[in-house]
């Protein structure tokens, strides 16, 4: 039986590139309530030491450091830093990600360059370049995707693809480093309530209402949703898991779910 005194990812340390803001954040603070060392990177010093100082105003372990996830020699130094500090690295998330609204059309190749170098080519930089720095076996390593990599969206071109590259690499990965012990899988979130990309996607209220329309559980997810996710992955709990991409979306990526079936069945 599993202790409340003593969590199950106590005394690990995770490296969480993003992490300043957002869900990433909400991961960071939760996985440092279970007593995690945690690591932040994003671009901003500025956050970062304002999301450093709210875990450890809350009484738990953190550390930071500015870095761009585009760049593999400044996240490959932060890792090298998180070593030194704190040892060999339990668990790594990767959660960098950019997005705005724009048809193919009017999207300039800069553009889709941009949301693809961060995306993807950060998650590749994150994953690749921690792996001389994990604990193995027993690592795990969470890449932040979107129901955009697995189904297709208007004016999404850029996400889509560059999220569909991140599901794919996860998967490749898994494969890769499964015999070295290291378990590396995907959390899909949906519209998540706080977030900037909420308040990018849905700016005004009847616009945000609805998209929560079209979800299966018809409302908005929470930081704490994904947070949850993420422990139980980076836990001994999901050993046997690896590879697998896991929806948390509401059921937006079931596609529309506007429609009333209750009524459209005759049964009302």
């Amino acid at each position: 039986m599993m202790s409340i005194s003593n969590p199950p990812l106590q005394g690990r340390v995770a490296f969480i590139a993003g992490g300043s803001s957002g869900i990433n954040l909400g991961i960071a603070q939760r996985f440092a309530s279970e007593g995690v060392k945690v690591a932040i990177i994003s671009r901003s010093q500025e956050k970062v030491a304002a999301a450093v100082g709210e875990i450890t105003a809350a009484g738990n372990v953190a550390m930071g450091m500015a870095a761009d996830v585009r760049e593999y020699a400044a996240v490959e130094k932060a890792l090298a830093a998180v070593r030194e500090s704190y040892g060999e690295i339990d668990i790594v998330i990767s959660g960098a990600a950019g997005n705005f609204m724009c048809p193919a059309i009017g999207m300039s190749a800069n553009a889709f360059k941009t949301v693809v170098d961060i995306d993807l080519l950060g998650t590749f930089n994150v994953l690749r370049a921690s792996f001389a720095y994990l604990r193995k076996p027993g690592a795990s390593l969470i890449s932040i995707t979107a129901p955009q990599g697995a189904k297709p969206e208007m004016f999404q071109a850029h996400v889509c693809a560059a999220k569909a590259g991140v599901n794919m690499l996860t998967k490749c990965l898994a494969m890769e480093w499964g015999p070295a012990g290291v378990r590396v899988n995907a959390i899909s979130p949906g519209p998540i309530a706080g977030t900037e990309g909420v308040a990018r996607m849905a700016a005004d209220p009847a616009t945000a209402a609805a998209w929560e329309a079209r979800l299966a559980l018809r409302s908005y997810g929470s930081k704490q949703d994904i947070a949850e996710l993420a422990v139980f992955l980076a836990s001994d709990q999901a050993r046997y898991m690896t590879g697998a991409i896991v929806d948390c979306d509401g059921g937006a990526s079931l596609g529309d779910s506007s429609a009333d079936a209750l009524t459209v069945s005759g049964r009302r």
